[in-house]
């Protein structure tokens, strides 16, 4: 994962992206992750696929739900976090960290003003 000069930023939908030069790694927030209880099963795009920014590229399942996944920003996916395969519960046990869900190279930063920052989602999960 990327160390120092990322940028975080979070979505309605409850993703985040954190930004590093030309790549990015996307992954669901702690809220969203508390929201779903026990991650039991993650659904994650093959490497090479170009997705759109706010495009459906995923599914995670838990106990509770099933909940589709959306692309923050235009990318091409670089790699799917295959630890999830084996241990989906590192979503629940490190969701900003070891739980992340793609690595994607940024293709366009369109939109990326449409983010959230941290303050601002921290606002937004306090009036859920």
């Amino acid at each position: 994962m990327p160390e120092t000069s990322e940028q975080l930023y979070f979505t309605n939908s409850h993703e985040w992206l954190k930004v590093s030069g030309e790549f990015a790694f996307v992954g669901i927030t702690q809220h969203a992750q508390e929201e779903l209880g026990d991650v039991a099963f993650v659904q994650l795009p093959e490497p090479g696929r170009v997705l759109q920014s706010g495009e459906t590229f995923g599914e995670i399942e838990s106990i509770k739900a099933v909940s589709e996944l959306y692309a923050p920003v235009k990318g091409e996916v670089i790699e799917a976090n295959e630890k999830l395969l084996t241990a989906p519960e590192l979503v629940n046990n490190d969701p900003l960290g070891e739980g992340w869900l793609i690595k994607i190279r940024v293709l366009s930063l369109d939109g990326l003003d449409q983010l959230l920052s941290g303050s601002e989602y921290d606002s937004l999960v306090k009036e859920l």
